[in-house]
C-alpha cells in the first residue's frame, strides 16, 4: 500500500483542551471529519492549514514535514500547498469572481495574464464563467460556494480543506450544490478533508468517516461500517439509531438494572445493542404474548420527524420511538404520560463493545 498523501498526528494543547487526532488521507480520497460542537474539528482544520501550530506530533504532506515540533520544522500557510474553502467562503468583497480566483495564482508568482487565464478556466470548470465579473454581493450562496471552491483549487493544492462548505445554503441550493461538489471532488487528484457536522454531507461526499469527540477519534471507517455499528451515543444519533451498552450472555444483553434485552445475535461479554426508532412500538398497557422486550417508560417529549412523530422516552433506558400521527393521537402522547415500549428481538443488532 502506498504512503498516504497526508500523514499527520495532530497534537494541540489549548488551555484545558487537548486535540489528539491521527489522520491519514490518500491521494484522491475524501475523508470527512465529524463531531459535535467543541469536539476539535476546527482546531484540526486550523492546524492543517497552518493557522495553529502543533504542540507535538507531526504533519507531513507528500512526504514533506510541514509541522513537526520535535525537529522545529514549520511551514507557513502560504507555502503549504493547501487550499481552504471556509464556511462563510470569505471571498474578497471588493474583487470580482475572476479576481478572487486569480488571487492565489498571482500570490504564487503567476503574471497577471496567466493568473486571469487560469481563473477563467477554473470558473468554467465550476460553471461560473458567465459570472466572472460579478462581485460576491451579487452572487447567490451556491454561486459564492463554487467561486470559493475554484479559488481554493486554482493554486493546485495537494490538500483541500472544506470547512462546513454547505452549511450556509438553504435546503434546495444545498441539494444541488452537494451534487456539484461531489462531481468536482471526484475529479480532484489531491487529498480532501471535509469538516462537517452534517451526516448527509459526509455520507454523500466522503469515502471514509473519522468521528472525533472531546479531541479524540472515537470511530472511523467507511460509511457502511460506521452506520451499521456505531460506538458512541453521538454516532448513534448521527445515523438515527438507539444505542445501549450492556453485558451479553448468549442471546440476552443486560442493558440496565432490571432490563435485559433478547437479541437476534449471539454474544458473550461487553456488547452494544442498536435498534431503529421505527422498531420501537408503544402501548398504553403492557402487551401480552407479543415481543419479549418490553419495559415501562415515560414520555419525555414529542416532536415532528418527517411524516411521523419522534417520541423521547425515559425509563430504565432512554430511547427514541417513531410513531404515526394517528397512533400518537390514539395513545394521547404527551410529556409525562406512562407507556409501555416494546422491541422485537429480530429488530435489534448486537455486536461486541470491545
Amino acid at each position: 500500500m502506498s504512503a498516504p498523501l497526508l500523514d499527520a498526528h495532530l497534537l494541540v494543547d489549548r488551555g484545558g483542551f487537548r486535540l489528539d487526532v491521527p489522520l491519514c488521507v490518500a491521494a484522491g480520497e475524501v475523508v470527512a471529519l465529524l463531531g459535535p460542537n467543541g469536539a476539535g474539528k476546527t482546531t484540526a482544520l486550523r492546524a492543517l492549514a497552518g493557522l495553529l501550530p502543533l504542540t507535538d506530533g507531526h504533519l507531513a504532506l507528500g512526504g514533506v514535514d510541514l509541522d513537526r515540533p520535535s525537529r522545529r520544522a514549520w511551514t507557513p500557510t502560504e507555502r503549504r500547498g493547501v487550499g481552504v474553502v471556509f464556511q462563510d467562503y470569505l471571498l474578497f468583497p471588493h474583487l470580482s469572481a475572476l479576481e478572487n480566483v486569480a488571487f492565489g495564482p498571482r500570490r504564487h508568482g503567476a503574471d497577471r495574464r496567466a493568473a486571469r487565464r487560469s481563473a477563467h478556466d477554473w470558473l468554467a470548470r465550476v460553471g461560473m464563467a458567465e459570472h466572472a465579473d460579478r462581485r460576491p454581493r451579487q452572487l447567490s450562496g451556491g454561486q459564492a460556494q463554487r467561486v470559493a471552491l475554484a479559488r481554493a483549487l486554482a493554486v493546485e493544492p495537494a490538500l483541500l480543506l472544506l470547512d462546513e462548505p454547505l452549511a450556509a445554503l438553504d435546503a434546495r441550493t444545498r441539494l444541488d450544490t452537494r451534487a456539484e461538489l461531489h462531481r468536482h471532488l471526484a475529479a480532484y487528484p489531491g487529498a480532501t478533508l471535509l469538516v462537517t457536522h452534517d451526516p448527509l454531507d459526509a455520507l454523500v461526499l466522503a469515502d471514509r468517516l473519522v468521528v472525533v469527540e472531546e479531541g479524540r477519534v472515537v470511530q472511523e471507517g467507511d460509511a457502511a461500517t460506521v452506520t451499521a455499528r456505531p460506538r458512541t451515543d453521538y454516532v448513534a444519533r448521527l445515523v438515527g439509531l438507539n444505542l445501549h451498552r450492556g453485558h451479553a450472555d448468549g442471546h440476552l444483553v443486560r442493558v440496565a438494572d432490571g432490563l435485559t434485552l433478547t437479541v437476534a445475535d449471539r454474544l458473550d461479554g461487553d456488547a452494544f445493542v442498536a435498534f431503529r426508532p421505527s422498531a420501537v412500538a408503544l402501548h398504553p398497557a403492557r402487551p401480552e404474548g407479543s415481543p419479549r422486550n418490553t419495559w415501562a417508560a415515560t414520555v419525555a417529549g414529542v416532536q415532528r420527524h418527517g411524516d411521523n412523530l419522534r417520541v423521547r422516552l425515559d425509563g430504565p433506558i432512554g430511547v427514541a420511538a417513531d410513531v404515526t400521527p394517528p397512533a400518537a393521537a390514539q395513545l394521547r402522547l404527551a410529556p409525562g404520560q406512562p407507556v409501555w415500549a416494546a422491541v422485537k428481538a429480530a429488530e435489534t443488532h448486537a455486536y461486541p463493545a470491545g
